[in-house]
């Protein structure tokens, strides 16, 4: 998947502050809203980028629960060495 570029220059992680302030390029004079192209491309960028935070997010938390489950067994080993 291509990631959004942009005559902007919009780089680095997107945050909700610069989403809120991102210019989209209107579309000439003699039409209405914007240019569907553009849009589209950044559709796909905040796509990316959330599927990525998502999964990211995943595996801390997957790493999160096998360190609980090591630290109480180890906590169980401790007691029943006592």
């Amino acid at each position: 998947m291509a990631v959004y570029r942009s005559r902007n220059a919009l780089a680095g992680p997107l945050t909700p502050g610069r989403i809120r302030e991102l210019p989209l390029p209107r579309t000439p004079l003699g039409r209405r809203g914007y240019r569907p192209g553009d849009v589209d491309a950044l559709l796909h960028r905040l796509a990316y980028e959330v599927g990525e935070r998502s999964r990211r997010l995943d595996l801390v938390q997957e790493e999160n629960r096998r360190l609980k489950h090591a630290l109480r067994t180890w906590q169980t080993r401790q007691a029943s060495a006592r």
